[in-house]
């Protein structure tokens, strides 16, 4: 399994947000978000085998929570399932960050799916594997990046037409963040003013729950491993 980094922070986002979690971040993507945030994923990394992994995960006890993001983690399933079901069995507590452009029939189902329907502002709009929306369920989280009202109004019109807000745990609405960010820990590097969103949200009475990276309020936000 080619990994980027494995480290001990808190989560930054959707509804475990300020939690403390296992990250454990996965080589390579298959897509190329404008507003990427982890391009440094794409290439290289280091190999380490399922016991390696697991060795790694133990030495951050006592937190009991992993999350798998990348990258795409779902390109290494062959790999990934298997880890997954030894650390659940272990009694560990799952998350996955996907963009549902890759196969979810696979994940455990008490894995917690926290899924990146791609909006039109990221170039990478219609990627979303459409059949998925049938692996999800209360316990999982769909998630959009939200860059200007073209992309408000293409998730409202998603969350809608597949009735999500019923549907999933849930519907995540993030404002972008500028892929030069400043030193300055605040909303002037995000793309999308989070007020306006907000705005949005309250007019369309849109049952939804703003999330914010938190992580890029805590520490500058080109920090990595945090």
């Amino acid at each position: 399994m080619y990994l980027i980094e494995i480290y001990k922070s808190v989560q930054g986002e959707s509804s475990f947000a300020g939690r403390p979690c296992i990250f454990v971040r996965l080589a390579g993507c298959n897509l190329r978000c404008s507003w990427c945030d982890s391009e440094y994923t794409f290439k290289g990394g280091y190999n380490l085998t399922e016991d390696e992994v697991v060795d790694e995960i133990e030495k951050l006890a006592p937190a009991k929570l992993v999350e798998f993001t990348g990258g795409e983690p779902l390109l290494q399933d062959r790999e990934l399932i298997p880890l997954m079901e030894r650390l659940l069995a272990a009694g560990y507590e799952l998350m996955i960050e996907t963009s549902g452009e890759r196969p979810l029939d696979r994940v455990p189902p008490s894995v917690h799916k926290i899924v990146d329907v791609k909006c039109p502002g990221s170039g990478e709009g219609g990627s979303f594997r459409m059949s998925n929306l049938e692996y999800l369920t209360k316990s999982d989280e769909v998630k959009f990046v939200i860059a200007n009202r073209d992309d408000y109004e293409f998730a409202r019109a998603f969350i809608r037409e597949h009735a999500l807000e019923a549907s999933v745990g849930s519907v995540l609405l993030s404002p972008a963040f500028t892929k030069a960010p400043s030193t300055a820990r605040s909303t002037e590097n995000c793309m999308l003013d989070p007020r306006e969103l907000v705005e949005w949200m309250l007019a369309d009475g849109l049952d939804a729950r703003l999330s914010l990276q938190i992580h890029k309020y805590i520490w500058e936000p080109q920090k990595k491993g945090v």
